[in-house]
C-alpha cells in the first residue's frame, strides 16, 4: 500500500508520525512511503535518512495525501488538512473527535474516511499508543511545575521541589491513577517531593502504591478530598483520561482560588477539554497564563517538547497496526484485532463511536467490517 507521512500543521508540533527505523520496517514489507519534506527535520530527521530508507520525498502536504491510501500523522486533523483528504483514505492520528468541531467530522464523514484514533487503540486492556504519550508527559509534567515555582519566572513562589534539610519540600498532588499519573509520581519521588496522588479506583492506587512504595500518599477521590489536595498543593497536575470522552472539570474555578499565589497547575487533561475548570488551551510558545494568581500550565502536545523520543515512541508504539492494515488490507486487519476496531471512529460515511455520535447528535452506526478473503 501507499502511505503518506505530512509534516504536521498545528502550531509548533515537532514530532514525526514515523521515524526512519519505522518507514524502514514498511518499505521492507514491499510498501511505498512518501514523506513530506521535512517532515522529521524538528525530531532531527533528515530527509537523507528516509531516502536511505527507500522513502520518497515530495515537497507539498498535497501531494502527500494525493498519492496516499493511508495517511499517518499525530495531531488532530485540522479543517485545512480534512479538505485534503481523499476520498475512503484511510487516517491514523490523535483524533480528539469528541473535542473536535461537529464541521471535521461532518467532513470526514462525506468523503467516507476511515478515521482511526490511536488514543482509542486498545491491547490487553490499555490503550498502547496513547501510553507511550502518556508516559513521556508524566515525566516531563514534573519538569515543568518545577521550572514554574522557581524564583526566575516572575510569579513564582521561590520553592526548591526536593527541600533541604529544615525545609519542607514542594507538595504535588496528582488527580489520576493512570499512566500519566504512575510517571507523573515517580519522577516527584525521585525529585524528592511530598508525593499525593488521588483517584476513585482503589486498584489503581493499590498499584501505584505498589509500585513505588510507601513514598506516596494515596487517597481517594471525591469533592471533599480534590479540594482539600487542591488548597495544599504547590504542584497540581490533571492525569485524568476517559476513553474518548471529554474529561469532566474535577477542580472547579472556586477550588483554584484556594490555592497558594504562585503554585502551578499542570493540566495534561487539555487536549480532552481539561479536568481543571479554569484551564484553557496554549502552546509550547506561549505555554502559561494566571489566573487567580495560579499558573497554569496547558499545552496539549506536551510531548512534542521532547520530539525525538516521541517521535520514536509513537513509531515503536504504531507500526505494528500500520503494518497490519498495509499487509492485510483494512477489513483482515479489523477481523482479526477487536483492539484495532475500536480505535475506528469513521467509515463507510458513518461515524462508529457512540460517545462522539452522542456528543454532536449524529448517527450512530456499529462497525461492520467483512473479510475480503
Amino acid at each position: 500500500m501507499r502511505i503518506g507521512i505530512p509534516k504536521e500543521a498545528m502550531l509548533q508540533e515537532k514530532r514525526v508520525a514515523l521515524a526512519p527505523a519505522g518507514v524502514d520496517t514498511l518499505v521492507k514489507a514491499g510498501h511505498t512511503v512518501f514523506i513530506q519534506n521535512d517532515a522529521g527535520i524538528d525530531s532531527h530527521f533528515t530527509d537523507d535518512q528516509y531516502r536511505d530508507t527507500g522513502a520518497t520525498i515530495v515537497y507539498s502536504q498535497e501531494e502527500v495525501y494525493q498519492r496516499s491510501e493511508i495517511v499517518a500523522k499525530i495531531a488532530p486533523l485540522t479543517e485545512t488538512e480534512v479538505d485534503l483528504l481523499q476520498e475512503n483514505q484511510i487516517v491514523f492520528s490523535f483524533l480528539h473527535l469528541a473535542v473536535s468541531k461537529k464541521n471535521i467530522i461532518e467532513k470526514l464523514l462525506q468523503k467516507k474516511i476511515t478515521g482511526i484514533s490511536y488514543e482509542l487503540i486498545e491491547k490487553n486492556d490499555e490503550l498502547p499508543i496513547l501510553q507511550s504519550m502518556s508516559e513521556i508527559a508524566g515525566q516531563l509534567c514534573v519538569q515543568i511545575g518545577e521550572r514554574y515555582l522557581g524564583s526566575d519566572f516572575p510569579n513564582g513562589r521561590g520553592i526548591l521541589v526536593g527541600g533541604i534539610t529544615g525545609v519542607a519540600p514542594a507538595a504535588v498532588v496528582i488527580i489520576g491513577a493512570g499512566v500519566v499519573g504512575l510517571n507523573a509520581a515517580r519522577a516527584a519521588v525521585g525529585r524528592g517531593c511530598q508525593v499525593i496522588v488521588l483517584d476513585k479506583d482503589l486498584r489503581r492506587l493499590r498499584r501505584i502504591e505498589n509500585l513505588i512504595g510507601k513514598n506516596i500518599t494515596t487517597v481517594v477521590a471525591n469533592p471533599y478530598t480534590i479540594a482539600r489536595g487542591v488548597k495544599y498543593a504547590d504542584i497540581l497536575i490533571g492525569a485524568i483520561q476517559i476513553k474518548g470522552e471529554k474529561s469532566p472539570h474535577l477542580v472547579t474555578e472556586e477550588m483554584v482560588k484556594t490555592m497558594k499565589k504562585g503554585s502551578v497547575i499542570v493540566d495534561i487533561s487539555i487536549d480532552q477539554g481539561g479536568c481543571i475548570e479554569t484551564s484553557r488551551p496554549s502552546t509550547i510558545s506561549e505555554p502559561v497564563f494566571i489566573e487567580h494568581g495560579v499558573i497554569h500550565f496547558c499545552v496539549p502536545n506536551i510531548p512534542a517538547m521532547v520530539a525525538r523520543t516521541a517521535s520514536y515512541g509513537l513509531t515503536n508504539a504504531s507500526i505494528e497496526y500500520i503494518m497490519k492494515i498495509a499487509d492485510n488490507g483494512l477489513s483482515n486487519a479489523v477481523m482479526g484485532d477487536d483492539g484495532l476496531a475500536k480505535g475506528i471512529c469513521t467509515y463507510q460515511g458513518s461515524c462508529t463511536n457512540k460517545t462522539i455520535a452522542e456528543t454532536f447528535g449524529i448517527e450512530f452506526r456499529r462497525l461492520h467490517i467483512f473479510s475480503t478473503n
